[in-house]
């Protein structure tokens, strides 16, 4: 290692920085910033293209660190490069109440946090989706506006988790060569060694699925530079491994699994600060070694005014601000009232997935933005339009990601393209693999993006597949996710509407369980309010009756054809139709009980389980639904022997009365 004094000066503020907030906290995770100090010294000092003054800036490189734990590593770097709200007091304030620095990077709380990071592997899987939106969008609006890198600090738990197969095997595939993966090989985990539980030949790994690999010492500044300037050379995503010591300069815990996830300790702090050479008191950085970083974080400003004139004469100025502001055209709202009144003319008797199709032929024509794919379930979840010319390695101007079969992967990468900014992405998969994805759903729900997952063969509608297939339980798993909108569509009319509402929804995500068998037109009278906005509202039915019936999806036909059979027998009902629990929940207690406030009797009617519908039903009402696993066979079979029927709903209206 050939440091020189300055170079040293200049990780030691950053291991100084962590290593008090995490001993003042007396929580926290000191090794990870300690051991790739020298790693983000170069990187933000020498290499990567931002500006602290402009954090948004469209043309910036992004960090990830996909190692989240090792968060003081960000934040001590986002305070030396003068961030403007990364205060020295919010370093103090590490993981407290309220405080920007919270033990994990939150996307959100802070400027120049690119992803929410913590759970191993999601940020390593979000770059593919930032390298994805840096291709597409250079592609279409040109690398004079768009040409930046994205770089990621990943460590061993990452590179062991399985989702980082998914990431690092289509990102080779597609060529994503401004993605530069940083290995943090301090090969050490929670529980000891890494050769405790794995004896991967992580280099070999990255080669297989076409990646450039490098190796370093992780603590030789020039080498890092060296590599990183390699790496953005590169025709294909690069991997550095780094060898470096976790907890570096700690004099009895350096290298050891004792300084991953915990204070180093008065005792053991002065020691590492001693070997380190660090000689000012805690949160005192010398005014020569901040001085040096601030002016690192004013590297750029001259390139940032450079492109800002670029993009001043660019034919498409406008369309670039517009999709990197995420609003939607205006031809957005009356390409959907138009359509709106053609499926009620129509009538379409369709599948809600082939609704929902429909709707994006409509969409994907006015929307440039949208860019769609399919976990290897294309022709099923119907995600493609004649837009949407596949996104690969030969062809970045595409708009359709041939995912593979990578649920999580997908579910991730369409994250990490919402939160690059420039596209709105959604892709699909079967209901019942929301199991697979569910870990990135609840981080963009967490995140408070627009990823819109279009999640098809919704219920024992399914049929013949089985109980592997059908996601008796997943409505209801979905809707305990805070933020998550989940719609479940009745026709082809609330399978627009509610496409209308996910993309309108700049700060949730959104999930479209959509259904496998044809359902009939309900909605046959145009109206121009979007109804499925209110999360709610009566498709059937006299809107005074003491009878309510709730329904979602496929089911609303079952409820609508018992208010039938009810009003022979002199009995008035109305059928409530319930496309959205969140929506419903924030309505006025005047819609609510305009709604349903005083119904005398109470049945709700789903393909799912009962749990999530306690509010609707109070402690009276009747629940026409699952109360087990599937079972094979054809739909109609399936849905008389588990009693989701007219009758039943009749009989459960009946039982009340």
């Amino acid at each position: 290692m050939t440091n020189t004094a300055q170079q040293n000066d200049l990780a030691n503020a950053i291991r100084s920085l962590s290593m008090d907030a995490v001993e003042k906290a007396n929580s926290g995770h000191p090794g990870l910033p300690m051991g790739c100090a020298d790693i983000a010294t170069v990187l933000f000092t020498k290499v990567m293209k931002f500006d602290p003054a402009d954090s948004k800036w469209a043309d910036r490189d992004r960090f990830i660190l996909s190692a989240g734990h090792g968060s003081m590593l960000l934040y001590s770097s986002l305070y030396l490069l003068g961030y403007e709200d990364m205060t020295i007091d919010q370093v103090k304030n590490f993981r407290q109440l309220g405080s920007k620095t919270a033990g994990h990077p939150e996307y959100g709380h802070a400027t120049g946090i690119e992803t929410t990071t913590g759970p191993l592997g999601q940020g390593l899987a979000n770059s593919v989706g930032f390298a994805v939106a840096e291709a597409k969008l250079a592609a279409e609006f040109g690398s004079d506006i768009v040409d930046h890198h994205t770089w990621v600090l990943a460590g061993d738990g990452c590179l062991m988790e399985g989702i980082s197969q998914e990431a690092i095997a289509l990102a080779g595939h597609l060529k994503l060569n401004k993605l530069t993966v940083i290995w943090d090989n301090n090969s050490i985990t929670i529980d000891g060694a890494v050769s405790n539980s794995d004896s991967t030949d992580q280099i070999a790994r990255f080669k297989a699925v076409q990646w450039n690999t490098i190796e370093i010492d992780g603590h030789d500044q020039d080498a890092i530079e060296k590599a990183l300037l390699a790496a953005k050379k590169s025709d294909k995503p690069t991997l550095i491994a780094a060898k470096t010591t976790i907890g570096f300069g700690a004099p009895k815990k350096a290298g050891t699994e004792k300084v991953h996830g915990a204070p180093l300790g008065a005792e053991e702090l002065a020691g590492a600060k001693a070997a380190l050479g660090i000689t000012y008191p805690a949160f005192e950085i010398p005014a020569e070694i901040l001085a040096t970083w601030r002016a690192a974080g004013t590297r750029s400003q001259n390139i940032r005014g450079e492109w800002q004139s670029r993009l001043a004469a660019h034919p498409n100025k406008a369309e670039f601000e517009r999709r990197m502001k995420g609003d939607l055209p205006a031809a957005f709202k009356p390409a959907i009232d138009a359509f709106k009144k053609k499926l009620v003319e129509d009538k379409p008797k369709v599948a809600t997935r082939k609704s929902s199709q429909m709707a994006l032929d409509v969409i994907n024509a006015v929307l440039p933005e949208t860019q769609g794919g399919s976990a290897d379930l294309t022709h099923s979840n119907l995600t493609n339009t004649k837009e949407m010319v596949p996104f690969q390695a030969d062809n970045y101007l595409g708009r359709y990601m041939m995912y593979g079969i990578r649920e999580h992967e997908m579910a991730a990468a369409m994250n990490g393209i919402a939160l690059h900014g420039g596209l709105i992405p959604y892709g699909g998969t079967f209901m019942v693999f929301t199991d697979y994805a569910r870990p990135s759903i609840r981080l963009a729900a967490l995140m408070e993006v627009r990823s819109i997952y279009v999640m098809t063969h919704d219920s024992i509608g399914l049929g013949e597949d089985g109980p592997t297939h059908q996601p008796v339980e997943h409505l209801t798993a979905l809707r305990a996710i805070p933020n998550l909108l989940v719609f479940r569509p009745a026709d082809a009319v609330e399978a627009l509407e509610c496409w209308q509402l996910a993309l309108e929804a700049t700060h949730s995500p959104s999930i479209l369980a959509l259904s496998r068998q044809n359902l009939p037109a309900l909605r046959t009278e145009y109206q121009a309010e979007n109804l499925s906005a209110k999360g709610a509202y009566v498709i059937a039915g006299d809107r005074q009756a003491d009878v309510v019936i709730f329904a979602t999806g496929s089911e609303v036909a079952i409820a609508v054809e018992g208010q039938k059979q009810l009003a022979e027998q002199g009995i008035a009902a109305k059928v409530v139709s319930v496309p959205s629990m969140e929506l419903l929940a924030k309505q006025s207690d005047a819609y609510k009980a305009e709604l349903y406030g005083n119904a005398k009797v109470r049945v709700a009617v789903e393909a799912g389980i009962e749990m999530s519908w306690s509010k609707l039903l109070g402690d009276k009402g009747r629940f026409v639904g699952m109360h087990s696993f599937g079972a094979s066979g054809p739909i109609d079979a399936l849905y008389d022997h588990f009693g989701l029927t007219a009758k039943a709903v009749v009989e459960a209206v009946t039982a009340q009365l």
